[in-house]
């Protein structure tokens, strides 16, 4: 019985990971390592994720500066380039034995077509979420049906799954406003 909303939980969990992650790629107008942690680079023969430990180590030097330091000062180059021709709108100057990448400010347009691009992924967020409740709800009929969740038990178990999805709704709505005060800083 209490195993049906742990399942539920745990998928609405996952599923706020999944965003977290997702909107961590829409372009603020700061230097994050995110905007380039996910970039494939050629390198050794096959292709990897620039991502922290694998590659180099990425961090900021200012707000407006992110700094690339490649564990193999040989790939230094395949890194600068993989960056250039990714098209995510930087250009990497290599500096010595690090990679300077200047993120450019973002014009008014820009961060309104980021905005717009965040709330989409917010909304897919929230309908995922729904479904999830959609199942439970469904499983608790189920039960009730073939009597193995007793009526009592199936309206405290609908409470708690609606419960724990207005929790999830109002965690994925402070997101949106963290992610659009991000996308507003000058």
């Amino acid at each position: 019985m209490d195993q049906l909303i742990q399942n539920a939980r745990l998928k609405m969990n996952k599923i706020l990971d999944v965003l977290r992650t997702d909107l961590s790629t829409v372009r603020t107008g700061r230097a994050a390592p995110s905007l380039v942690e996910n970039i494939v680079i050629k390198a050794y023969g096959g292709t990897q994720s620039l991502r922290v430990m694998e590659l180099a180590t990425i961090g900021s030097s200012d707000p407006q500066t992110l700094v690339v330091t490649p564990f193999d000062n040989s790939i230094t180059s395949e890194i600068q380039k993989g960056i250039a021709e990714a098209n995510v709108g930087l250009n990497p100057v290599i500096d010595g034995q690090l990679i300077r990448i200047s993120v450019p400010r973002l014009s008014e347009e820009r961060r309104q077509e980021l905005i717009h691009l965040m709330r989409q992924k917010l909304e897919n967020g929230r309908i995922m979420v729904r479904q999830v409740r959609h199942e439970a709800m469904s499983d608790i009929k189920k039960g009730q049906n073939d009597k193995s969740i007793s009526e009592d038990g199936a309206g405290r178990m609908e409470k708690d799954v609606q419960k724990l999805t207005d929790e999830l709704m109002e965690e994925i709505e402070g997101m949106g406003k963290k992610k659009e005060e991000e996308l507003l800083v000058i």
